[in-house]
């Protein structure tokens, strides 16, 4: 029997020729043939619709109900059970290189978290901008009371360093500021990747997973080597073998080479099936990939891959 994942569905929307408007450019979608059709048809002027909100607005979005608001596919969507949807932009400077979307499906099976935290109420600290946590009702009202200042908690090692941070297990980390609630959510492995644009806020994006229902199967960061010359696995996770780091660690990628390099060669994120990954083929036992690079001041600095 399958995994369940707590995303259902994840899609990249690029500028078409003219840059003014987002046509779609790729997307997992499961066994939703009938929302996939809907929405392989579908373009988003600036501001319209939720990858056109991120764009306008420079910074993740939450939609945590697609009725009666800006949602273009509400009737597709709803067909399919998909009820929230998060949008990432990916900038460089001034220009937006793609968004990067994940729909989500709100059952009680289903448990997880995004989450969106920004420094625009106070400079000196994280708080929590918006958030969507399934059926974590109780992690969401402690999240709601938190703050990060820089090296706090995972938002604030996000913000200190200017990198994606990954914790694979919550329960062992000391000092992991919601651990109690965390625990009792079922929150075992957590994700935060930095957003940058040309705005002056600060926007950390996090993904939290429980053990039942996890964003992704595996998860890495990959970062270019001091020479700039390939791609290195700076860290791993996976729910069936948490010796994923040590496994990557043999593993190299040169610029275009595979997905990971082509996205290190573009600067846009992309999805794809396992077997164009690049990786030994004894790993390539997963259906699909996304790979979300991180750009600050034009430069890549590190890539996040989940695998499906």
């Amino acid at each position: 029997m399958a995994m369940k994942t707590f995303i259902k569905v994840t899609e990249i929307w690029i500028p078409d020729r003219s840059r003014t408007q987002l046509e779609f450019g790729s997307g997992l979608y499961g066994a939703l043939d009938d929302f996939k059709a809907a929405s392989k048809q579908q373009l988003f002027a600036y501001n319209e619709g939720l990858p056109g909100k991120a764009w306008a607005l420079k910074h993740p979005v939450v939609l945590k109900q697609f009725e009666h608001s800006y949602f273009k596919r509400t009737a597709a969507a709803q067909a399919a059970g998909l009820t929230c949807g998060v949008a990432i932009p990916i900038f460089s400077g001034d220009f937006l290189l793609a968004v990067v979307v994940f729909l989500c499906g709100d059952d009680a099976e289903h448990a997880g978290a995004l989450e969106v935290w920004c420094n625009s109420l106070d400079k000196q600290r994280l708080n929590i901008m918006d958030g969507y946590y399934g059926t974590l009702r109780e992690f969401e009202k402690a999240s709601q009371k938190i703050s990060f200042a820089k090296g706090e908690g995972i938002p604030g090692q996000v913000w200190e360093s200017n990198m994606p941070v990954l914790i694979d297990d919550i329960s062992k980390v000391t000092g992991f500021v919601r651990a109690a609630d965390a625990q009792q959510a079922g929150i075992s492995t957590s994700i935060g990747i930095p957003i940058f644009s040309n705005t002056k806020e600060t926007y950390v994006m996090a993904f939290l997973s429980a053990q039942a229902t996890p964003i992704a199967k595996r998860i890495q960061i990959w970062i270019p080597d001091k020479y700039g010359e390939k791609l290195v696995c700076q860290q791993g996770y996976s729910k069936d073998d948490n010796n994923l780091a040590t496994i990557f660690e043999t593993i190299t990628i040169y610029k275009g080479e595979g997905l990971l390099g082509r996205v290190w060669l573009t600067g846009m994120p992309m999805i794809s099936g396992a077997n164009a990954v690049g990786y030994s083929p004894e790993l390539n036992n997963l259906s699909s990939m996304l790979a979300i690079p991180v750009i600050s001041e034009g430069r890549l600095t590190a890539i996040v891959s989940f695998l499906f």
